[in-house]
């Protein structure tokens, strides 16, 4: 009996001691990491590092270095890189989207027909008394003067291209399907950004 409530105990204490899941990183000189795969560009792997002294830091590995990735998605299964089906690109990326700075291109180049899904933390002030989250001023009156002149005023938006038109994003969590091919950019729904403040930490994942 004794030994069977040990056991027990010991069962529970791994398993609040178990790390969140995340992607393992193994390279060819065997050593492990746990984290995040940022992206996959050419010869460069970028791996967000979670745990340790690099808790948090994204590090960039030649590709030739890395002997595999597993994924924590247990469809995925473990994936070589020098298998096809893991294409150059983003898997997931943090883009700080500040208020005063009007457009930001988010670092990704999508295809036309991708599915990407975006969330949004944060607010930004852009009038006197006006503060709004990444969902933007609920009801807000047409503006002609503002990138979407029908949507909420200040939410999140984006576009691909820098003559791209803009599609709204808000609060929404769902898949988004791109209308064209190119660069994103994101920004906020507001027609003078000079007297804007704070910013949206938004992460953006492919499809």
């Amino acid at each position: 009996m004794l030994r069977l409530r040990f056991l027990f105990v010991s069962m529970i204490a791994l398993l609040v001691a178990s790390p969140l899941l995340a992607d393992v990183l193994t390279l060819r000189d065997g050593r492990r990491f746990d984290g995040v795969l940022v992206a996959v560009r050419g010869d460069t792997v970028e791996f967000e590092h979670r745990g340790g002294r690099d808790d948090g830091r994204v590090r960039r590995y030649d590709r030739v270095d890395v002997a595999r990735i597993e994924f924590d998605d247990p469809r995925s299964g473990d994936r070589f890189l020098s298998d096809s089906r893991v294409r150059p690109g983003l898997r997931e990326r943090p883009v700080n989207v500040d208020a005063r700075t009007g457009w930001v291109d988010a670092g990704i180049t999508v295809r036309a027909g991708q599915e990407l899904t975006f969330s949004a933390s944060g607010e930004v002030r852009w009038g006197p008394n006006r503060r709004d989250g990444a969902a933007g001023e609920r009801n807000s009156p047409v503006n002609p003067a503002r990138p979407m002149p029908n949507r909420n005023a200040a939410a999140l938006i984006g576009r691909i291209g820098e003559d791209g038109d803009p599609f709204f994003i808000g609060n929404d969590t769902g898949p988004i399907r791109m209308r064209a091919a190119g660069r994103l950019y994101l920004g906020i729904n507001d027609r003078d950004d000079g007297n804007n403040r704070g910013s949206f930490d938004v992460r953006v994942r492919l499809r």
